[in-house]
């Protein structure tokens, strides 16, 4: 018979990994529930047009009803206002009429956010209560002159002491009509009306980033021959994902090759740095990456919310993480071609280089064998040997337990 030595881990250990690892669900919960649990609108900027009398009074009313959920700016004309929503300067606008009787208008833009949308539609709603009120309320006036003018007639008509005809009947004072009508300036594409699919797409995307340079970190041994693979990989995956996106889901629009170009980027920005990260730190290069981009990037960038209803400066941070760049520059290629893109090209750009830059760096590290490079080769080459020991132990030919160093480790036959 043989005797067998089985190292197992203390209880009090155990039981220690399981409390670390209840730890780490609640941070990926709460970096996951935290920015929607506590989104609220804050200073969003809305245009606002007309003479100076009826904005002050409407600033006022908004100042009060939004509670600093909006920021009137204010424009010169109407084509002023629609500009600066195409260029993504303001998220829609009041148009007020130079006349009392004149309709107002307010100007949205539901691809820039559905949900800025409906806001300011309830805000139309609250300004056509505001001028019926205000109709209602001259309305008493109005007839009180009427009456009193007819008053006035009978009387000086039986003080001349002539007979004559009744004096007509006074007409009633016309009710004005004031319909404040809303127009969405930059409407969502019908293939998309909700806008779910270019905000689904976000996190597969982060997702697919992510993947691809880990796959490439364990797969591919040799830091240059890593950045070859991400290059291959992130164009590779840019065309399959906007044609999916584009071809498919219609979720994006405008050019496919620069919606690829730009998916393509967005995955080289997020897959580069962590095949670097693992080129200088080893395979603790993964865990870092994907805490950077899953649980701190994805959750900040705004893809499914303004940038205004995340807390400050959480919105403003995620948009120079690849996530929220991404988002901003799929949704302004699709929708906003007028909108200065040159930040969200930048952002990712950045990312992709420093990835590589860290990617020679560990190569020039590595030059020699004696680093995370060789360190993972060592352990693959570790590892087929464990194997190797673990086939004789099924076949018989060593008395040692499977998973037992052999030697000097191993415990002596009976």
């Amino acid at each position: 018979m043989s005797s067998h030595t089985t190292h197992r881990t203390p209880i009090g250990r155990a039981i220690g990994i399981g409390a670390v690892l209840s730890l780490v669900v609640g941070v990926v919960l709460l970096a996951f529930a935290w920015p929607s649990v506590t989104s609220e609108p804050k200073d969003l900027p809305v245009g606002i047009v007309g003479p100076d009398a009826s904005v002050t009074q409407v600033e006022d009313r908004v100042a009060d009803e939004a509670e600093g959920a909006v920021a009137l700016e204010r424009y010169d004309d109407r084509d002023a206002a629609v500009a600066a929503i195409e260029q993504r300067e303001v998220y829609g606008a009041i148009v007020l009429g130079d006349a009392p009787t004149d309709a107002p208008e307010v100007l949205t833009a539901t691809a820039a956010s559905p949900a800025v949308a409906q806001l300011l539609n309830g805000l139309a709603t609250r300004l056509q209560a505001g001028i019926d009120e205000q109709v209602q309320a001259a309305l008493p006036e109005q007839l009180q002159q009427v009456v009193q003018a007819a008053v006035q007639a009978a009387l000086q008509q039986a003080a001349s002491g002539q007979p004559g005809d009744a004096p007509a009947a006074p007409s009633l004072p016309e009710i004005p009509q004031v319909t404040v009508t809303v127009t969405d300036v930059v409407p969502l594409a019908d293939s998309d009306p909700r806008g779910t699919g270019l905000a689904a797409a976000m996190f597969p995307l982060v997702l697919g980033g992510m993947l691809g340079g880990i796959a490439i970190s364990l797969a591919v041994i040799g830091a240059m021959r890593r950045v070859v693979a991400v290059v291959a990989y992130s164009v590779a995956g840019g065309l399959v994902l906007a044609g999916i996106l584009q071809g498919w889901f219609g979720a994006l629009q405008g050019d496919f090759w620069l919606n690829a170009s730009a998916i393509a980027l967005a995955v080289a920005a997020i897959a580069a740095p962590i095949t670097g990260l693992v080129a200088l730190m080893g395979r603790a290069g993964i865990a870092v990456g994907a805490a950077l981009f899953v649980l701190v990037g994805n959750p900040i960038s705004a893809a499914t919310v303004p940038v205004e209803f995340l807390a400050t400066p959480w919105g403003a941070i995620g948009q120079w993480m690849p996530p929220g760049a991404a988002g901003t520059l799929l949704r302004d290629l699709s929708y906003f071609p007028d909108a200065p893109m040159a930040f969200p090209w930048l952002v990712l750009a950045t990312w992709a280089a420093v990835g590589i830059v860290l990617s020679l760096i560990g190569h020039f590290r590595t030059a020699g064998g004696a680093e995370p490079d060789a360190e993972a080769a060592h352990a693959d080459e570790e590892l087929a040997a464990a194997d190797a020991h673990v086939d004789r132990a099924a076949d018989g030919s060593t008395d040692v337990e499977p998973g037992v160093s052999s030697g000097r480790d191993a415990a002596p036959v009976g």
